[in-house]
């Protein structure tokens, strides 16, 4: 199985999660996609892709730390 495929069933996954609202794992889920990206633009030599991956990776762990600290909360609430 390739790295590819393996991010694939990762994003299905995490999607599910994110649809049934368990946010923190399918954030989790993400990042682990993330990181079979990060392998194939590696493997393939795109330092630039593999950057740009680097960059998100880093932005989605600023958001899961500001969602575990609670900063999100209150905006979350206000819309329901």
């Amino acid at each position: 199985m390739s790295f590819a495929s393996i991010g694939g069933i990762l994003l299905i996954i995490a999607s599910w999660f994110t649809y049934r609202g368990n946010i923190y794992l399918s954030i989790i889920l993400y990042f682990a996609a993330d990181l079979c990206w990060f392998g194939i633009a590696l493997s393939a030599g795109d330092y630039f892709g593999g950057g740009l991956v680097l960059i998100g990776m880093l932005l989605g762990i600023g958001v899961f730390i500001k969602m575990n600290k609670g900063i999100f909360v209150k905006n979350l609430r206000k819309n329901t």
